[in-house]
């Protein structure tokens, strides 16, 4: 479902990348992009679909994964406001090499690919901004990709809880993570199957390092847990 625009702030006020954008290009930008909005579980775009957009969330979460044997996802990065995806694609002209849907209802603003690859070619600092963009989500591709093969079980789950935190911090409380994340879910951001994550996030509980409430997970003992992902 399409939305005006104009309810929601401008892309260069909310992100810096943007920013950088001429007043010329803003007013373009103004006209071209579209507010999207996403139910929960709504396959935003799929793995060898022919690149056509370029997202940035508004509200809401998103996933990006990859399906492996047996239809099973290995969530790759979970998206948080105003972060960007799709970009990567649309830059080089390929299908989308993973999928995208929402984790909960969402909202976006999106855009053409040919728009965005124009505002490449014509603003050379918006450009830089994009490519320090990718520079960045390839370190991190490449820092998950060890941590999902070279560390221990253990390891990999407190990652994933500290990443977690990282992206959506705490709810009021200042101790429940601001994401309700389901097993399955925490199991594939993890690599590893969701008995193996239930067992061991159980293990954390016992262990005084998190709470479970349902869906609901307390972190009580941030450093311990950073002390497990960083030994693996």
């Amino acid at each position: 479902m399409k939305e005006k625009v104009e309810q929601f702030a401008p892309m260069w006020e909310v992100s810096p990348i943007w920013a950088t954008l001429t007043e010329e290009e803003r007013a373009r930008v103004a006209e071209q992009v579209e507010v999207v909005h996403y139910a929960k579980n709504q396959v935003i775009h799929n793995d060898g679909d022919a690149s056509q957009y370029v997202w940035m969330l508004l509200k809401g979460k998103v996933r990006i994964y990859k399906e492996g044997t047996g239809q099973r996802q290995q969530i790759i990065r979970l998206l948080k406001p105003y972060d960007i995806f799709g970009y990567r694609a649309c830059t080089v002209n390929e299908p989308y090499n993973s999928s995208a849907s929402a984790l909960e209802a969402c909202t976006v603003y999106r855009m053409t690919r040919d728009f965005f690859n124009e505002l490449i070619r014509e603003n050379g600092t918006f450009c830089y901004e994009v490519m320090l963009m990718m520079a960045k989500d390839l370190a991190f591709s490449e820092i998950q990709t060890v941590n999902l093969t070279q560390k221990h079980i253990r390891g990999r789950l407190a990652e994933s809880l500290l990443l977690l935190l990282k992206n959506y911090g705490f709810e009021e409380d200042g101790e429940t993570l601001a994401m309700l994340l389901p097993r399955e879910d925490l199991a594939n951001m993890s690599n590893m199957t969701t008995s193996n994550a239930i067992r061991t996030l159980s293990q954390f509980a016992q262990e005084g390092l998190v709470g479970i409430d349902g869906k609901h997970v307390k972190i009580l003992n941030e450093k311990a847990l950073e002390k497990i992902s960083r030994l693996g």
